[in-house]
């Protein structure tokens, strides 16, 4: 960590890469605000700074000193925001496992800083990085303006139980276990009530912003379950008794019932990719107004590329990843609260956006698509004060598409224009 900083305080030595937020007049042929049912036609959007201004009918002539966007042809929408990445994760199947032994922390943070751009240059103004300890520097780096990205709210390390999805010590020779000794809570990994209190605690020491738990088995990791259950209920509770002292949000990877259940019942606020959620469970969601992060796009990437996974990861990735999207298509017509969540680090992280695709695809109407990577991602992560939807005294993070993404949400993954904070990154 120390490292990191290092790194990232070098870079601030060349200067910071943000651009100062402007006074602009932007002409938007459609406006989706994130908040209406409906979007508005020919509309103008005022920013000065880092906040909208003002939003008003027509297209309003500039003053002095303002800049006019012209988007008459496009559609523009509050910056969107994926509730699941993994920024430093190289997504090359062959070698994200082997990076944790192989790579310095300075070296994958260093790489990422290309990871977190593509994200922003995808429309992605702000994200919830669910693991990945250098996620915290690298979201600093982009609070002081050193390179360029997305918001993050970064969770850190994750938190697993002995032997579970997050247990990085997964696969390691009986030598090098031995060696490095068993990871306790302050790596990520607790056995009890007490030591999940002590893991919780430690990441709000570290600088976390959010929790994440790893409460049943997974795809990408050296276990041998996809799906198991891997906390007890005490334990659960525990972390939840901690986590709402400290105000934090709390994110669980789950594909298997029997773990999302408990989690549940525990009341995390999200459940992340639900494979295996039942009727019982999306009731349960919906009593505890608990959300949805389905993450398809993941599901679909290691179905497909199962092949070139390690062995012990194959028939996971087979089983698993092709069932996420039905789960999809069963919890939205059933009512439970969706918010946006592709799971980028497992794929390349410039095609966040397909998960909108594929969200249309199972039954999801194009608007409320939208809504999910914006107004409920807001909801979700409990910024809806400032963000999530284009209104007066908000901040300018905006995103624009060439055409009407209500007709064609394709448009979704080619973003043309992107604002942050009332700054310009992409205009095209």
């Amino acid at each position: 960590m120390k490292l990191i900083s290092i790194v990232f305080a070098a870079l601030a030595l060349l200067g910071s890469v943000s651009a100062v937020a402007g006074d602009y007049v932007i002409h938007a042929g459609r406006l989706i605000d994130g908040n209406s049912s409906k979007a508005m036609e020919q509309m103008s959007v005022l920013v000065k700074d880092q906040q909208i201004v003002g939003i008003e009918k027509g297209y309003v002539a500039a003053t002095d000193g303002q800049e006019v966007i012209d988007l008459k042809n496009h559609t523009l929408m509050p910056g969107l925001m994926d509730m699941h990445t993994h920024l430093d994760i190289n997504p090359n199947p062959a070698e994200a496992l082997t990076d944790a032994f192989l790579r310095d922390e300075a070296d994958r943070a260093l790489r990422a800083t290309d990871y977190v751009e593509d994200v922003l240059m995808a429309g992605f103004t702000t994200v919830r990085n669910l693991g990945g300890i250098t996620t915290l520097n690298l979201r600093d780096a982009v609070n002081a303006g050193y390179i360029p990205g997305p918001r993050i709210y970064a969770a850190g390390t994750a938190i697993a139980t002995t032997g579970g999805h997050a247990d990085q010590t997964n696969g390691l020779n009986r030598t090098l276990s031995h060696l490095m000794g068993p990871p306790g809570p302050t790596e990520g990994v607790v056995n009890g009530p007490y030591e999940a209190r002590q893991a919780v605690r430690q990441r709000y020491k570290d600088g976390s912003d959010v929790i994440k738990l790893t409460v049943t088995g997974g795809v990408g990791s050296l276990a041998r379950s996809g799906d198991n259950t891997q906390f007890m209920a005490d334990e659960l509770e525990a972390i939840m008794q901690a986590a709402n002292d400290y105000n934090f949000v709390v994110a669980v990877h789950a594909h298997g019932a029997e773990g999302m259940k408990r989690a549940v019942e525990a009341g995390v606020h999200s459940v992340e990719h639900g494979t295996y959620m039942t009727p019982e469970i999306m009731k349960l969601m919906k009593k505890k107004g608990t959300y949805y992060v389905p993450t398809i796009s993941a599901g679909k990437w290691v179905a497909k590329h199962a092949d070139f996974y390690p062995p012990m990861i194959q028939p996971k990735a087979r089983e698993i990843g092709p069932k996420i999207q039905g789960t999809f298509a069963k919890a939205y017509k059933a009512g439970v609260k969706i918010a946006f969540g592709a799971d980028n680090g497992v794929f390349p992280h410039a095609l966040s956006s397909h998960e909108f695709v594929y969200m249309v695809e199972a039954g999801m109407p194009e608007m409320e698509a939208i809504q999910a990577a914006t107004v409920n991602a807001a909801d979700l992560l409990r910024i809806s004060d400032k963000l999530g939807s284009v209104e007066v005294g908000k901040l300018a993070d905006l995103v624009a598409v060439e055409g009407n993404p209500l007709e064609n949400i394709e448009l979704m993954t080619d973003v043309k224009f992107v604002m942050k904070d009332g700054v310009v990154y992409k205009n095209q």
